[in-house]
């Protein structure tokens, strides 16, 4: 898979902290190269150490996997032996909430026997300052998406008074101004939505929709 040429010098240094849990400093600003960092670091830590590893790793205590069905990912992914190689991906769009707290990833995967899909990930800071998995959830593609060339990096609109009513969020950032949102049909067909404030509403900027598997 062709490697995004944007930011990954900048990033060469900046990973390993990133995904590690240095804290951000008190007065700073929402800049998507931050999970820029955390991707690259994660797919790292997947390739050095394994990938279910890296997953148990850096996932939240109530992160959910879809395999497809919706699973806890700490339970499913305990003592499960990490595959021989691992599967690649790269994030090609990043969305960060204002307050730098939330933030959603998507881009495409390939796996060592030369499938192919797309991902999409989202990423919350915890009380100790560190990156966590919240939601991961992908499906396989006939062919691989197109290869970019830059990173898009986007940070959403600050919300004023910091509060906006939406009750179809599913979860909801302290800002909400990134919103990310979950659907699962009785047939397993999934979707999964993130949007963000752009000064007077929500743009859809992430809307995967996964057919039910046979």
């Amino acid at each position: 898979m062709k490697r995004l040429t944007a930011l990954t010098a900048i990033l060469a240094w900046a990973a390993t902290p990133a995904l590690a849990g240095e804290r951000p400093r008190q007065r700073s600003f929402a800049n998507p190269s931050t999970i820029a960092a955390v991707e690259y670091a994660f797919n790292r830590l997947a390739r050095e150490k394994g990938q279910w590893t890296a997953f148990r790793e850096t996932a939240a205590d109530d992160a959910i996997l879809f395999v497809p069905e919706k699973v806890l990912a700490k339970d499913w992914l305990k003592k499960r032996p990490d595959p021989a190689q691992p599967v690649q991906w790269e994030p090609q769009r990043i969305y960060i909430s204002c307050d730098r707290r939330t933030a959603a990833s998507t881009g495409a995967w390939q796996r060592p026997d030369g499938g192919t899909g797309y991902f999409t990930t989202v990423w919350q800071l915890d009380d100790k300052g560190e990156w966590k998995w919240v939601l991961d959830h992908g499906d396989v593609l006939t062919a691989p998406l197109p290869e970019t060339e830059f990173l898009e990096g986007h940070v959403a609109t600050c919300i004023r008074g910091g509060r906006s009513n939406d009750p179809d969020a599913e979860e909801r950032p302290q800002d909400q101004s990134l919103l990310w949102s979950y659907t699962v049909q009785d047939d397993g067909s999934r979707r999964v939505t993130v949007r963000v404030w752009n000064g007077g509403s929500y743009d859809t900027v992430i809307n995967d929709r996964v057919s039910a598997k046979p």
